[in-house]
Order: structure tokens, then sequence, then C-alpha cells
């Protein structure tokens, strides 16, 4: 008895070709649809679904290959004699290749403007029944649900008479990966029409690999960069790289850490950025005078570090930037002049991302893996709330330092924590990220600003505990500070403000980062 191949895909992508070698080793091919009418058109002799089913295609084709003549021909197992049997008894032939890959369920939610109603017609039903039958009876089924597959089962026929258990086995493991990504997009998309449950009892998520890297956050680690399935604007994963090698798992990591706070500012803002986190922000009437801000706020950690740009790089500001070694820059466009001035340093990374500036959802998952567990919660996307600023001390802030304290709140809240930043006129002086005590983020930050800090304000991204943090302000010339207030010692900070004659506000709202 010839061999038989069950073929239905929404990717048609090489079948013609697949198909034609089954055919050449003697297989015969069922199939249906738009499948069965591609094979045709290519010479082929096709049996119908519905030939060997005796049953018509129906209610528009959702019922098609749900029937025991197609499941008991892949379910049997060649090994038991009764099932043997009991398929010769019903007249049921054996298949021996499954080929299918499921309806466009992610190309149809990610089309602008899907409707329900669309996105619920492409959910397949038969064809992730039959896959699992395959898998399930993998001793005997060869199934592929990956065009890059193809090749493998022909040369294995053709060298072997068949395929290999060991290439059976790995066939099958891809389906049910492919079948749990499939029933992930699923779920995930239904509960954000739902728009209820934020953190669902079950979570599964999924996402496409991007690449292989070289190795992770240290040579002895293997690290691989995937991607969240769906629209990705404004992230990294829709960065298109336009000149440099291959980017880091440390590259992605750091440059997400300067996109992330690029997203804060409207006006033209370059941001520097280096272990992911800042190291050099500026803002001004144009790209060039932000770069240079950012410079000049600390020109000896810049070096070796990424720039996020929300404006496109033109020729001036790329000179500027060639004169130093950076990492990545990131922004929403080059100018040819800027390519041409940027693509003579071999190792630069450049990335255009047109969407940069796009902000993210609240409910966009900010995820962080433990050992045993996923901590999981909304993105940290507010910055404050201008009514709940509370002036706190004798002295009102001027209208100058109120302007120099909004700039500082955005850098510090993405300064990991314990965070401190310092900055005038648009410009960061200095930053003391991830210190294991408040005072001590204080000294680092001042100690960068340096003399720049006397008439510079000072952010704190949670309260200080005790007013040491405001002695170390007052010694630098520090005028104003921002906090988020809450500390059963608030009043001693407060009072330590009014010794110096330093303006301080509260928030009311902290931003850790860990």
């Amino acid at each position: 008895m010839a061999k038989r191949a069950l073929i239905s895909v929404s990717d048609k992508s090489g079948v013609v070709e697949f198909a034609k070698g089954l055919v050449d080793l003697g297989f015969e091919i069922i199939s249906t649809g738009g499948t069965a009418k591609a094979l045709t058109e290519a010479g082929l002799n096709v049996i119908a679904v519905s030939d060997i089913t005796g049953f018509p295609e129906c209610l528009d084709g959702r019922v098609k290959t749900l029937h025991p003549k197609i499941h008991a021909g892949i379910l049997a197992m060649r090994s038991n004699e009764e099932h043997m049997e009991q398929i010769k008894e019903l007249g049921v032939d054996t298949i021996d290749v499954v080929a299918i890959n499921l309806y466009p369920f992610k190309e149809t939610i990610m089309k602008d403007g899907v409707t329900l109603a669309e996105a619920i017609e492409n959910i397949d039903i038969g064809g992730p029944t039959m896959i699992r039958a395959a898998a399930k009876n993998y001793q005997d089924v060869a199934v592929v649900v990956d065009p890059a597959d193809y090749q493998k089962v022909i040369d294995e026929y053709k060298a072997n008479g068949e395929v290999s258990k060991d290439t059976k086995f790995e066939l099958a493991y891809k389906v049910f990966e492919h079948t749990a990504s499939y029933d992930t997009l699923i779920s995930t998309y239904l509960r954000k029409q739902i728009g209820k449950e934020l953190f669902p009892k079950n979570l599964s998520l999924t996402y496409e690999k991007v690449q292989d890297m070289r190795y992770g956050e240290n040579p002895h680690q293997l690290g691989v960069f995937y991607k969240e399935v769906g629209k990705a604007e404004g992230t990294l994963a829709a960065a298109k790289q336009l000149h440099g090698k291959e980017l880091s798992y440390n590259n992605i990591n750091d440059a997400n850490g300067a996109l992330e706070l690029v997203k804060e500012f409207d006006e033209p803002t370059v941001v520097a950025s280096k272990h992911a986190n800042p190291c050099g922000v500026g803002s001004g009437d144009d790209i060039y005078q932000a770069y240079m801000r950012a410079y000049e706020g600390d020109p000896v950690s810049i070096f070796g570090g990424i720039i996020a740009a929300n404006r496109e790089i033109d020729a001036k500001t790329a000179e500027e930037m060639s004169k130093i070694f950076l990492e990545i820059i990131i922004a929403p466009s080059f100018s040819s002049e800027a390519l041409e001035i940027l693509t003579r340093k071999k190792n630069i990374r450049l990335l255009e991302l047109p969407t940069i500036s796009k902000k993210m959802s609240v409910n966009d998952f900010d995820m962080k893996r433990v050992m045993g567990g996923l901590l999981v919660q909304q993105r940290d996307v507010e910055l404050y709330d201008e009514e709940n600023w509370k002036v706190v001390t004798d002295k009102t802030p001027t209208a100058q330092e109120i302007e120099d304290m909004k700039f500082a709140w955005k850098v510090v809240k993405h300064t990991k924590s314990n965070g401190i930043a310092v900055a005038k006129n648009n410009m960061s002086l200095g930053q003391g990220p991830g210190q294991t005590n408040r005072v001590m983020a204080a000294r680092i930050a001042l100690d960068y600003a340096g003399d720049r800090a006397k008439g510079a304000v000072l952010a704190s991204d949670a309260f200080f505990p005790f007013p040491d943090c405001v002695e170390e302000a007052a010694k630098a010339g520090i005028t104003a500070i921002i906090q988020p207030g809450g500390s059963v010692n608030d009043q001693l900070s407060i009072d330590e403000c009014n010794k110096h004659g330093i303006a301080m506000v509260f928030v009311g709202m902290r931003h850790f980062k860990h």
C-alpha cells in the first residue's frame, strides 16, 4: 500500500516542492482547500479529504478534517495489532506524513483595524487537532509544521526509506512548541479584549527569537534575544540596524535603559547610558545642543556608552559624536550626511527607530525573573502629578529651579536605586546610581557635578531617611531638592533645608528602579 501524506498549510512557501518530492518517493497526497488547489495547479494528483471521509466540507469550511477516517489514520499505532485490525475493519488507511501550519492568527491580529470577528475566524481548530495527534503518534508519523523542515524529511526518506525516530521526535516537539505559542497568542488577545484580568491565574507568554548571541552578560554564559509577539513600535525589537556588528546581550540591556529615559522627553533630547544607567542627559533647541549638553554632563562616562536621541541625527551632531567611541546610537532617523560620517567608524552600531518617542502602556508587563518564579508588575509610566507637589520649606523654588527639578526628576526615575541626580539648565551634571545607602549616592552625584553643582538642583528617587543628604547638597551649593517625601524623619530634612536656604518639594511619588 502506498504511503500517504496529509498536507494542508496556510504558509505555502515550499509546499509544492515538498509535495513533489513526496510524490517522487511514491506517496499519495491528501489535501484540502487552498492547498489542494495550489498542488493541483502545479500538476500533482491530490486526493480530497472529502473523498477519504465520504463527508463534504461544511460550515464554510470549518469542518473538513475532524473525522475518524482522518484521525484514526494518524493515531493508529503500527506496532499495535488491535489498532491495525480495527482500522482494517473500518476501512481506514494510515497516514504517514502530516504537514500542516495553522491559520494566520498572529498575522490577523497584527493588522490595523482588525475586528474581534476576524480574529475569531482565524482560530484554527482542525489543524491543531491533527498535528497534536500526529505528534502523539510520532513513532509512526512524521509531522511537519515548519517549512524549513521539508527538505530534512525528503532527504531522510531518500536515504533510508523512512524518517528516523530521533527526527520524528524532534518534529513532534516542534508541534507542541508551535501550538503552545499559538494558544498563548489567542488567550492573550482575548484577555486584552475583556480588559479586566490584568494578572491572570495562569500566565502564559510567547516570544519569538530575534538572534543568537556570541554570549550573554559574560563570555561563559549563552545568550539569546527574543522579541514579544505583536506590534513592537517604540522598542528595540522594532529598530532597524543600519551599520555595525550584531548587538550583544549587554548592548540590548543598556540600550533599553537609554530608550526608556528618552521617552520621557518631548523636546529635542539626547540620553547617554552606561550599564543601563544615564551618564549624561541633555535637552535643547535642537539635537546638536541636546547632544553637547549630554556629552558635557559627563564627558568621561559617555566614552563607550550608548546614545538615544529623539530627533534625526544631522551632520553637525554626527561630527561631534564621531570624535569619541560610542557603542550604539539610536535615533528616529539619520541624515545621509550623518550616515556618511558615522559609518566611517566600523564598530559603531546605528539603529533607526522612527517610533522612538512612542510611550509605553501602563499595562505592558514589566517582568523580572527570580529563582523559581517571575515578578510581574505594571510598567512605571507615571512621572508625577504636579497638583500633588508640595513646597515644604520656607524657601519657594524659582521658576527656573522648578524646570530644573522636572528635568532631574525624569533622570532620577531611570537611575538605579538608591539613585540621585543633579541637574541644571536642561543638562544632567551627575548621577549616583545603585548605591546601598542614599548619602553615598548623593556624594557620587555631587562629586561628578563638582563646582557645577552650585545653583543646581538635586533629585532623589525615594525619601531621605536622614538629613545627611541635605547636608551634602548644601556643601555642594545645591539650591533646590525634589524628592517623594514620606519618611518619619521628613521634618529633620526640612529643617536642614531651611537652615541652608534650600527649597524642597515633595512630589508624593517614588520611583524605585532595581
